[in-house]
């Protein structure tokens, strides 16, 4: 099985081209495949590339994944109309793909309190998660012609994302043992999952025929940001001052967000769930 892969040298592209070579599956990005760089707005590149390909699954993670990227143009840009040239390219290629996976976010629930299912009323509260629910309506424009499954994946974490995100940030200052850290709202309940199980999920999604399924990609563990700072400072044995900075405050904030996992554990089995205390362990000792 070949799968082009999207976003393949991103943080989660990267564990996720492994989990499908760990399977016997060879990963191929759009860059590999026509020789040179990609840029998903270029629709004529990513048609030549596409076909090149020549792919039995796509994986479409490339995307603006930032929160509060800043350039809201080009995040609109990157996550609607990118997406759209990549499935207008799989459409009129001359190979029908058994499935199309497109990575969506939880973050399209918006502050929604509870265990989340799929049929949640969507309700995003800032533009990355607009930008997401937008994708997957124009997504559904070639549900006729793409098998299509769409994923929103809830938070996960691990070694290689960037500092600006939360956890790494954490992780760094602990390790680092620097004596100030500086954060949001400490009062907010995630999943933080581990990317090597996202990306096992993503890789027994990539070997079922897509179906028109959208599917929560979650554990529904889910954890205060306190109790990741408690963690860390049991892990490492050091402890930062925390103070809460306002500009880091974030208006709309989710307090809340954890995934019901019946619908994927339907299609994949039993969701993989490493405890938050070894995914911190694993960031703090790389």
């Amino acid at each position: 099985m070949r799968v082009l892969l999207t976003g393949g040298s991103g943080f989660t592209g990267r564990y996720v081209a492994a989990a499908l070579g760990d399977a016997g599956r060879e990963a191929i990005t759009l860059e590999e495949a026509i020789g040179k760089p990609v840029d998903l707005l270029d629709r004529e590149a990513v048609r030549r590339a596409v076909r090149l390909a020549n792919a039995d699954v796509v994986v479409h993670l490339a995307a603006v994944a930032y929160v509060a990227h800043e350039d809201v143009a080009g995040l609109y840009a990157a996550n609607i109309v990118g997406t759209r040239n990549l499935l207008e390219a799989v459409a009129s290629g001359d190979r029908a793909p058994s499935n199309v996976i497109l990575a969506s976010s939880a973050n399209i629930y918006g502050n929604v309190e509870g265990r989340i299912a799929e049929d949640t009323a969507a309700a995003p509260q800032n533009d990355y998660a607009v930008s997401k629910l937008a994708m997957e309506h124009m997504a559904h424009l070639w549900a006729g012609q793409l098998p299509l499954t769409v994923v929103r994946p809830f938070n996960y974490t691990g070694v290689g994302q960037s500092d600006r995100f939360l956890i790494p940030k954490i992780v760094a200052h602990f390790r680092e043992r620097r004596p100030v850290l500086e954060l949001g709202n400490l009062d907010v309940w995630r999943e933080f999952n581990d990317v090597r199980d996202v990306a096992q999920v993503y890789g027994r999604l990539a070997t079922r025929p897509g179906i028109g399924e959208t599917l929560n990609v979650c554990s529904g563990a889910e954890h205060s940001l306190r109790d990741v700072l408690e963690l860390a400072e049991d892990i490492s044995g050091y402890a930062p001052e925390v103070r809460v900075n306002p500009a880091f405050v974030r208006a709309n904030e989710v307090v809340r967000l954890s995934g019901d996992t019946t619908r994927l554990e339907a299609a994949v089995g039993p969701v993989p769930r490493r405890p938050l205390a070894d995914t911190l362990r694993w960031m703090l000792s790389s």
